[in-house]
């Protein structure tokens, strides 16, 4: 999308701006200034008034307001928002949720992908996300991972679109019926063409591709190397699922002998070039070697929770060194999008699993944002800091939801109910003013996604 790359914007006057830099600084009445797509100065509002007094071509005063960096999400299937809350699999755990919903999946469309990762985009912007993964696995009807990257380049996210993988269909031992599954030559030649068309390695870049067969249970070995390969040919990032629950451990030991973690370091698929999501059955062996690696975790609470997977071991993986941010997981499996709603669970599980001072809420901002731009492989985004993207969200704590929590309005974004953006930045660009989406009109759309989604129920004859 062209837009001029030297306009200023100055944020000021927030109640507290939280850095999240490498002194985790917090300023009170404290100010931004980006031009173009980076941050150009960060102090007081005095401070930066003083060192740039302007004009500038846009102002946002923040006073009453939390300005922090744009929340980063690791993991999602953007997909699934077509299919929330809906009978099949409400009340069963990982595999029998999956088992429910192939059948209606394998009825979607082009469309539905597009429409679906904008409806997913859009929710995470407006609560506070600035940068997502999506891990699209399901190709059927003609549909392809460009179609998810249309809705990325109109909601104007920042994106790392992951193509996903389904090869081993149930006539293999595979986990998915075979007529959903794809042939591997056809996967790894279509990677190949993602990251020659799409794929951006330079600072501030708004897409990037990720190479994502899509679990242990549902593609060979032979593709998990072949991919491994491919990726670090091209320097692209590697993801998928690994140790997500009890069956996913149990699969995994009578399929290959091994757990989760031998599997993929057999693989080559450890790395700072790597993150796995859930991993909520890591052992204490597979910690260390993941730490040792720099191999990251993509942490989903929500989902964790709904499918009764687990409580995964994220202390222990901080203490160790390894990379964590957060995932809302696909909406159909967390049923929601929010980010700032998903950290606010990610510390709330934590202190259920192993006691009150085992994530505080500024741990759960910090997986939220510094975290998940660790997790994927950068080093520009995820903390508000001169020469980094000018990725900024600011929350309104002057309301209701907020009474009462004035002693530490950073800390009440994770204790109090969750809220919606207030004003969102991406790249230097003001996607979300004043609580409302300026690059795309929701309601239309979300009419839009619900008239899709009644389609492919009754392509699924459960309507």
């Amino acid at each position: 999308m062209p837009r001029m790359t030297n306009k200023t914007l100055l944020l000021k006057n927030a109640l507290v701006l939280a850095t999240m830099d490498d002194g985790r600084r917090e300023i009170a009445g404290g100010a931004v200034l980006a031009r173009g797509p980076e941050i150009v100065a960060v102090g007081t509002t005095a401070e930066v008034l003083a060192a740039h007094p302007g004009p500038h071509d846009d102002v946002i005063d923040l006073s009453g307001h939390v300005l922090m960096p744009g929340l980063v999400n690791t993991h999602h299937h953007m997909f699934q928002s077509l299919t929330r809350a809906t009978p099949a699999g409400q009340d069963a755990e990982l595999f029998g949720w999956l088992t429910a919903h192939y059948p209606i999946w394998a009825n979607i469309t082009p469309e539905m992908i597009r429409v679906s990762a904008a409806t997913a985009m859009a929710e995470l912007v407006l609560s506070g996300c600035t940068t997502s993964s999506d891990h699209l696995y399901l190709y059927v009807n003609g549909s392809r991972l460009d179609d998810a990257i249309a809705a990325a380049q109109e909601v104007g996210i920042r994106f790392h679109a992951a193509r996903g993988a389904m090869t081993v269909g149930a006539s293999k031992g595979g986990l998915p019926p075979d007529a959903i599954v794809e042939e591997e030559g056809a996967v790894l030649a279509e990677m190949q063409r993602l990251v020659e068309a799409w794929h951006d390695p330079g600072r501030f870049a708004m897409l990037r591709i990720v190479l994502a067969p899509c679990s242990p249970f549902t593609v060979s070995d032979d593709l998990m190397r072949e991919t491994a390969s491919l990726a670090r040919h091209h320097g692209v990032s590697l993801h998928t699922h690994l140790a997500e629950n009890d069956n996913d451990i149990a699969y995994s030991l009578e399929v290959y002998g091994k757990t989760p973690a031998q599997y993929v370091e057999d693989l080559a698929w450890v790395g700072p070039d790597v993150w796995h999501a859930h991993c909520v059955k890591l052992d204490e062996t597979a910690i260390k070697l993941f730490g040792r690696t720099g191999t990251g975790v993509a942490h989903c609470p929500c989902s964790n929770m709904r499918l009764a997977s687990g409580i995964a071991p994220v202390g222990r993986m901080r203490a160790e060194g390894v990379p964590v941010g957060l995932g809302v997981d696909g909406s159909a499996s967390a049923d929601a999008g929010h980010l700032l709603a998903e950290a606010r669970q990610a510390m709330l599980l934590a202190r259920v699993g192993f006691g009150p001072q085992a994530m505080t809420a500024r741990e759960a901002l910090e997986l939220a944002t510094r975290g998940g731009a660790k997790v994927l492989n950068r080093d520009d985004i995820g903390q508000i800091a001169v020469g980094y993207a000018a990725d900024l969200v600011a929350f309104d704590v002057r309301g209701l939801d907020f009474a009462g929590a004035q002693a530490d309005p950073l800390a009440a974004l994770v204790f109090c109910t969750p809220a919606k953006a207030s004003q969102s930045v991406i790249n230097g660009r003001v996607v979300v003013r004043d609580g409302r989406l300026v690059t795309l009109d929701v309601n239309r759309h979300a009419e839009a996604h619900n008239r899709l989604s009644r389609l492919l129920m009754v392509r699924a004859g459960l309507a």
